[in-house]
């Protein structure tokens, strides 16, 4: 079995989820006590955020490159980084480390196709959504994205940085989120991406008409698989 490391932190929220998906995972696999080999490095949310903010993603990037520098010498086999925006800072995390990042985008993309989906709706922060960074590594795969008018983005982002990283569920929140999701099915989406690793916390299978695409149990699964290899 090979050493996961995860970056986390980027909310611990979902984090959490990412550490008991894959032990679950492992242990569903190979049965008895197993459970996975891994190393997790939480950073301060406060200070990632703090850069995003600002727009200085290569102090961001360099952070986790550090980062992934320690969980490499701490024995990790390949890495992966915990939320879907940083992704945005890949290659500044991979110029610090000899080992392989395993790209949400990419596990992501695989579960589309192999769904038979063409058009998919992207949810995630407003970096996520309005950004090149994500929605190209989709769209290299031959599927067509499409992301929320800026009003429901703006809420979108707000919902995600207000309350599901301080854990928060609201209810409203999860109402509003269904609409946007209707309203993404109504300009065409065949799917629905929940492109933070926060939003499968508050919307469910059940809150859409079509499938959805939890980003970090579908990483979460590669992982295992990449582990497991």
């Amino acid at each position: 079995m090979k050493t996961i490391g995860l970056i986390g932190g980027m909310s611990w929220e979902s984090s959490a989820k990412y550490y008991q998906l894959i032990n679950q995972e492992v242990k569903k696999q190979l049965g008895g006590l197993h459970s996975a080999k891994c190393i997790l490095y939480s950073v301060n949310f406060e200070e990632i955020q703090r850069y995003q903010a600002q727009g200085d993603w290569e102090k961001a990037g360099h952070v986790l490159g550090d980062v992934a520098q320690s969980l490499e010498k701490a024995g990790a086999d390949f890495i992966i980084i915990c939320t879907n925006t940083m992704h945005k800072v890949i290659k500044l995390v991979e110029e610090k480390i000899s080992i392989p990042i395993l790209h949400i985008a990419d596990a992501t993309a695989h579960q589309i196709v192999k769904s038979d989906i063409r058009t998919i709706g992207l949810l995630g922060t407003s970096y996520t959504m309005e950004q090149d960074f994500y929605k190209s590594r989709i769209e290299s795969n031959g599927i067509k994205v499409l992301v929320p008018n800026i009003e429901d983005r703006e809420v979108i982002n707000k919902v995600i940085f207000e309350e599901l990283c301080l854990g928060e569920i609201l209810q409203s929140s999860r109402e509003y989120y269904k609409k946007v999701i209707q309203r993404l099915i109504e300009d065409g989406a065949e799917g629905i991406i929940l492109g933070c690793t926060e939003i499968g916390l508050l919307v469910k299978p059940e809150d859409s008409e079509v499938p959805l695409f939890d980003t970090t149990v579908i990483h979460a699964l590669e992982s295992v698989k990449k582990a497991l290899e």
